[in-house]
């Protein structure tokens, strides 16, 4: 597959702009050469240096955890900001369409809105897997992007992987995997097929396991020509020097992550059990996310009677697919029984 082939015109003759951090890198000892102030910052820790404009350290480190080459991976401003210049690189406003299979993550329709993309929907089957003779029929020669989450939320529940390679073999666009949710799955990423398909894009966040969703840090996953439009397109400060620095910080601690997971995933195991004895739970789906999709008879009102107590949910009532159902983060041991004794008081 050609890349370039799918680029818009303007973005294949767009020169970047270039930073002061651009043309000159390395350490010196006197900066005279991006307009900052001088004399530091009114903090204990002096921001008033631009930061790295490709975040080197934090992609090496990313390197060694990953096993992905620095060269393909981009990070965002969140993932939300390489959702939105994966439109604005590839898809032509008015021309241009793009398919996704919902019910699924809202940013993807609302960056095709926003760039007056058309945007295709294909919902998923009634157990949340992919419909492939419906993708395949809503793809023409203007289909630029595939959008797939996977853990899926709302639904939490993994894309099927032979569906998955299915569309990669045989789409001439670009499929993006989210696995925003990846953490907490038994599915294996598929940062392990970069080498395989070109036309791959995998989005991982900080938001999520690393808990670090404050610091808006997401990372694309891609073949070096992709990553480099992602760095010609994107704005040249994008992450932040303290978001870049307490990242890195946190990619120290993987440990602590990886026994958080353990502790999620056995806590999803405990909530579901607990929910399902519930009377008014008619549903928990099976989950490889951080979170339970429930149907639950009255879910609206249940949803009031929770926010009442101070609990918050997110209603997915009116997703489609998703009728009379609650979506629950799993909490701590002691959220997790507040919410359960809550729900169990509720009336109608």
């Amino acid at each position: 597959m050609n890349i370039q082939d799918l680029l818009r015109e303007n973005i294949k003759n767009l020169t970047p702009y270039s930073s002061a951090r651009d043309e000159f890198q390395g350490e010196a000892s006197i900066y005279l050469d991006a307009n900052e102030n001088s004399f530091g910052s009114p903090l204990e820790t002096a921001f008033n240096r631009y930061p790295d404009p490709l975040q080197l350290e934090l992609k090496k480190k990313l390197t060694t955890i990953k096993g992905v080459p620095a060269q393909n991976i981009f990070i965002g401003n969140g993932s939300d900001e390489a959702i939105d210049i994966l439109f604005r690189a590839f898809c032509r406003p008015g021309i241009d369409n793009v398919v996704t299979v919902p019910p699924t993550y809202g940013m993807y329709e609302v960056s095709a809105n926003i760039n007056d993309v058309e945007i295709r929907k294909v919902n998923l089957l009634p157990n949340y897997q992919l419909n492939l003779e419906g993708i395949a029929e809503a793809i023409d020669k203007n289909t630029k992007l595939i959008f797939i989450c996977s853990p899926n939320n709302p639904t939490g529940n993994s894309i099927n992987r032979e569906d998955i390679e299915t569309i990669l073999a045989n789409f001439h666009g670009i499929v993006v995997i989210d696995e925003a949710y990846i953490n907490f799955s038994r599915q294996k990423t598929f940062i392990q097929e970069l080498t395989e398909y070109s036309n791959l894009v995998v989005l991982q966040t900080m938001s999520k396991a690393w808990g670090l969703a404050a610091l808006r840090v997401g990372m694309a996953y891609a073949c070096e020509e992709i990553i480099e439009i992602f760095n010609k397109v994107k704005p040249p400060y994008n992450i932040n020097r303290a978001s870049q620095e307490l990242a890195l910080k946190a990619l120290d601690n993987i440990d602590q992550v990886n026994q958080w997971i353990r502790e999620t995933v056995a806590e999803r195991n405990k909530l579901a059990k607990s929910l399902t004895e519930i009377t008014i739970v008619e549903q928990v789906y099976p989950s490889d996310a951080n979170f339970l999709l429930v149907k639950i008879k009255y879910a609206d009102y249940l949803y009031n009677f929770l926010v009442d107590k101070g609990i918050i949910v997110r209603n997915r009532s009116k997703v489609t697919l998703c009728e009379s159902c609650l979506r629950i983060t799993v909490g701590t041991p002691d959220e997790n029984k507040i919410l359960i004794n809550a729900i169990k008081e509720f009336v109608i």
